[in-house]
């Protein structure tokens, strides 16, 4: 579990930290918007599934900072806007945010009683520590569970890479090539476990007919031969730069496995109906590059953008390199051929998924 716990942003709100630093992640949960709004409007429609006039709402991997409440503010709205239209009390609602235990729950804490105080139809809220790859509630208790950023992260890298010594993202360019395809689909079958598994969990904690609202870094369907594939690309090539100075050991940066991968919208849509606990009301696939021009526009932003997502995992494996790290991402960046190719050539996608409980 301390490998797991590792996997969680900057606390905090110094200049590295995530809630100083997530812009991107923000544009995508805007985006999510119309159908939350869907998902709450299907929900306050269905009296068989919204009984005793009570609503249970969950977010997923909320990590911290000002887009902790961008998926249950536009929840707790529409909830407000639909009893209006129709005349009718909204629902006693229940909040609650999930996070690994590491996450900076502090700020998310004060967020809640923001929100609560905000929010007249909110009753409780509350935070549920603890993977989203583990049951988290009781039996046909939540009604909407929402998540954003966060699923595209792994419970733990492939056991098969590890056991093997097989680099996530060799040095040696020829080599990286080889082994791509034996690499993809090591971290492919760990993501159809592990998104299976989440998919099965949440079933059991949803109501009958219980929404849920999600979006995760994906890859386009014609990527497949992108260096940038698997492994955060940019974060590879600056760690390569430490191993060439000697800053870090080359048999430490090839046991670097950062348990994160991105599946093609075919991908998920058929891992969802091969799990078989719930139907897909609909999927959106969105060009992120556009999101990408604020957190590559200077070198200030682009390090510390780095720092917010990958600093904790990066320490925990390397130790105090981040001095180092960040040097070498100021010299990455000022290479700018180098991240207008990054930008024109991502293979990242986002992806968004309404599904109802079958």
């Amino acid at each position: 579990m301390a490998f797991i716990q590792a996997i969680h942003m900057n606390p905090g709100q110094g200049e590295t930290s995530y809630a100083r630093n997530s812009s991107f992640q923000n544009a995508g949960q805007k985006r999510m918007k119309p159908l939350i709004e869907a998902a709450i409007t299907d929900l306050c429609s269905n009296t068989n599934t919204l009984l005793h006039g009570k609503m249970m709402i969950m977010d997923a991997g909320c990590s911290s900072g000002p887009n902790v409440l961008a998926l249950i503010s536009p929840a707790i709205d529409a909830i407000h806007n639909h009893c209006l239209q129709i005349n009718q009390p909204p629902p006693e609602v229940c909040v609650l945010l999930n996070d690994l235990p590491d996450n900076d729950f502090n700020t998310v804490v004060k967020s809640l009683v923001t929100l609560r105080q905000s929010k007249k139809t909110i009753v409780v809220t509350g935070v549920a520590p603890g993977s989203f790859y583990e049951r988290l509630f009781t039996s046909d208790s939540l009604h909407l569970v929402c998540s954003s950023n966060s699923l595209h992260w792994l419970s733990k890298a492939p056991e098969d890479l590890i056991r093997n010594h097989i680099p996530a993202f060799d040095i040696d360019e020829h080599a990286r090539r080889e082994r791509l395809p034996m690499v993809r689909e090591a971290y492919a079958q760990q993501f159809r476990k592990d998104f299976s598994l989440f998919l099965e969990l949440r079933a059991k904690e949803l109501v009958s007919g219980g929404r849920m609202v999600i979006s995760l870094v994906g890859t386009r369907s014609n990527a497949i031969a992108s260096k940038f594939i698997l492994f955060p690309g940019i974060v590879a090539q600056i760690l390569s730069v430490l191993v060439a100075e000697g800053v870090i050991d080359k048999a430490k940066f090839d046991s670097f496995y950062v348990p994160l991968y991105g599946p093609f919208s075919e991908e998920l849509r058929e891992i969802i109906e091969a799990e078989g606990s719930f139907s897909i009301r609909e999927m959106r696939v969105h060009d992120p590059r556009t999101d990408m021009t604020t957190t590559l526009s200077t070198p200030a932003r682009f390090v510390n953008n780095l720092r917010a997502l990958f600093e904790p995992i990066i320490v925990q494996h390397f130790g105090k390199v981040m001095d180092e790290f960040a040097m070498a991402a100021e010299l990455y960046w000022s290479l700018d051929a180098s991240l207008q190719e990054e930008r024109a050539r991502t293979s990242r996608t986002m992806l968004a998924v309404s599904l109802t409980k079958a």
